[in-house]
């Protein structure tokens, strides 16, 4: 569906989206026509954190639950002529550069629309200076709006380096001690006794005879076998700094001139809403 003056503050903070799909920025503003009241115009903020304010046209733009798409992909949006987003009103030759950026004829005859009639194909000569006004003062209050703005910081995410886990094998050289035992041949003489002596009688009494004893000895046997001694994983963890964030910001100042019973120059300074 298209802008109205049902829907402006709906519209107002929603997301823009170009005719590529393409988000481009965020709506700031709506711009009403003088003699109408009908929307005319949007601006979008683009840039970091919205620092940056393009006007681009309604009259073919939708809005839905989606948000505002216009007929203008991100790039046209983005190089649109500089206008001050702040001055709450566009002046013929503002509003002229525009319709020509966008590709648009122009005049400054009036139409049902809320846009200029286009069917001139030129610019109109018996016309108002101010084609149009900010949503924030409108005509029909007596009271002037005093704006200001404020810094919204927020935090991105990057990727910042990356860490691995990398196993490889090494060979390495270990020394164990190991107690092993041999056998060795001992001679053990016994003199002849009563206690021995039919043992020892028992044989011829001169013959030759032959004894054997097997030697056994131990020797190391080396074995290697694979056991887990540990895990070993990565974790991440999160530290907070603090980082301080500067940038100009602009509010208005509202001073009376020549106003009956004060001081012609005194101004209100302060930061009220209204005045």
């Amino acid at each position: 569906m298209s802008i109205d003056q049902n829907n402006i503050n709906d519209v107002i903070g929603r997301d823009v989206h170009g005719s590529d799909g393409e988000k481009i920025g965020q709506v700031g503003q709506v711009y009403l026509d003088d003699e109408t009241g009908k929307p005319e115009w949007v601006t979008v903020m683009t840039g970091m954190f919205g620092t940056k304010e393009s006007f681009v046209p309604v009259a073919q733009a939708q809005f839905s639950d989606d948000g505002l798409r216009v007929p203008y992909d991100k790039g046209t949006v983005k190089d649109a002529p500089r206008v001050d987003a702040d001055q709450g009103h566009l002046s013929q030759d503002e509003e002229a550069e525009l319709y020509r950026h966008y590709g648009l004829d122009y005049s400054g005859d009036r139409s049902d629309s809320g846009l200029p009639d286009r069917n001139d194909g030129g610019r109109g000569t018996d016309v108002d200076e101010t084609v149009g006004h900010d949503t924030s003062g409108p005509t029909t209050d007596d009271a002037m709006t005093r704006s200001e703005e404020q810094l919204k910081v927020g935090t991105e995410k990057r990727e910042t380096g990356r860490a691995r886990l990398r196993k490889h094998v090494v060979t390495e050289e270990q020394t164990v001690t190991v107690p092993v035992t041999r056998e060795e041949v001992t001679i053990e003489r016994e003199p002849i006794t009563d206690a021995n002596r039919d043992e020892a009688m028992a044989g011829p009494d001169i013959s030759e005879e032959e004894h054997e004893v097997v030697l056994t000895e131990e020797r190391p046997v080396v074995e290697k076998e694979t056991v887990a001694v540990e895990r070993v994983k990565l974790g991440k963890e999160t530290v907070t700094d603090q980082e301080q964030v500067s940038e100009s910001v602009r509010k208005e100042q509202i001073d009376t001139d020549g106003v009956e019973g004060d001081t012609p120059g005194q101004s209100d300074r302060g930061d009220q809403g209204r005045r």
